[in-house]
């Protein structure tokens, strides 16, 4: 197989230590992500014809919020900034063409690392590093991100993150692998055919023109099925000295990042990847999380909060933030939360709200 050398990256965009914000409306506090992704989707989505301060307001951000690409903010913040911007423009797939539309590398470092790293197979296992420094994304089991399956002669890229009957996240993240190869080296194209666990989404008449490959929607998972060559191709733009810098500039971020976590923030990510299985383990929980049970028990009690009233007052978040979004029905909340049926979420429900699902979306 040809050695394919893909354009080497220059060093750009250091930047300063993390800043921890917060959102008076975000539901999940602890999950935060880059600004640098929010920065460039308000600047495309203003390009593209929507008012500059109507998104920040609906986002409840600000310009100083957005000006380091390492600042942290709310993911709340980001996914209300699209939504908005989509109302906007109204243009469902204003997100998947401003992915396909931008380099990774102007937003985050770890799209600096990725055009340093030696090849696509090096470049993955940094992106499944240092995802975290992108966007906080619980994945079930601990399984990296992504990984990459053969089944046969055919390579795919599979997204571990949960099904949970959206579109957004998971075309984008598609999106994102496809838009750099296209720039990097269109003569070997990198996507081949695309399985997606949603229902076609409202743009679903444009995915033959933004994918350029087979869809399957309803799919068992989401995964990409790419060109094999990828998986032997050097990339021109691994050199060491670059790599490092890079790397260190990393750790020295997700060190940061660690040392904010406390222990609610642990097992929430943890529960949030398993919440689907119904009753979770505290044995297991710390397990995953390294730390005995005893340790656990000990650093929840600390912060005033027992493993019991955790599970239940986020099964109680998550229900409120998936029939708010419209995206999903009560029996299809019910299962994402990890209810046996219907009947028992419903009962739960009010116990949480003094009403029933249905009355509760009803309301004024």
């Amino acid at each position: 197989m040809s050695r394919i050398i893909l354009p080497a990256r220059a060093l750009s965009g250091m930047t300063g230590r993390i800043r921890i914000l917060t959102a008076g409306d975000c539901r999940m506090s602890d999950q935060t992500m880059a600004a640098g992704f929010a920065a460039a989707f308000l600047d495309y989505a203003v390009a593209e014809g929507a008012a500059r301060s109507r998104l920040l307001a609906a986002s409840e951000l600000t310009d100083e919020d957005l000006a380091d690409q390492d600042t942290r903010i709310p993911v709340a913040a980001y996914q209300a900034l699209i939504a908005s911007g989509i109302e906007a423009t109204g243009d469902t797939s204003l997100l998947l063409r401003h992915v396909l539309e931008t380099r990774l590398e102007s937003m985050s470092i770890g799209g600096q690392i990725v055009h340093a790293s030696t090849s696509f197979p090096h470049s993955l296992d940094q992106l499944n590093r240092y995802a975290r420094l992108m966007a906080d994304v619980p994945i079930p089991g601990g399984r990296d991100r992504f990984a990459l399956e053969r089944d046969g002669e055919a390579v795919w890229l599979v997204d571990h993150r949960p099904c949970d009957g959206s579109w957004m996240a998971t075309e984008a993240s598609f999106a994102r692998f496809i838009s750099e190869f296209r720039r990097s080296a269109p003569e070997h194209p990198f996507e081949q055919a695309l399985e997606v666990s949603y229902a076609p989404p409202p743009h679903a008449n444009r995915y033959p023109e933004l994918f350029r490959v087979p869809v399957t929607f309803r799919a068992a998972r989401n995964a990409l099925r790419i060109n094999p060559v990828w998986l032997d191709a050097a990339f021109d733009g691994g050199k060491d000295c670059v790599f490092g810098i890079f790397t260190r500039h990393a750790d020295a971020l997700l060190e940061e990042l660690a040392s904010r976590d406390t222990a609610r923030s642990a097992v929430e990510a943890r529960m949030l990847a398993d919440l689907h299985e119904g009753q979770l383990s505290m044995d297991r929980t710390a397990r995953d999380l390294g730390m005995s049970r005893q340790t656990l028990y000990r650093r929840l009690k600390e912060e005033g909060v027992t493993f019991g009233r955790f599970h239940d007052d986020l099964r109680r978040r998550m229900a409120m933030d998936y029939l708010s979004a419209g995206k999903v029905s009560v029996a299809e909340t019910a299962y994402l939360l990890g209810f046996s049926e219907a009947s028992a979420f419903v009962r739960a429900f009010r116990r949480w709200t003094g009403t029933s699902p249905t009355a509760w979306l009803a309301r004024d």
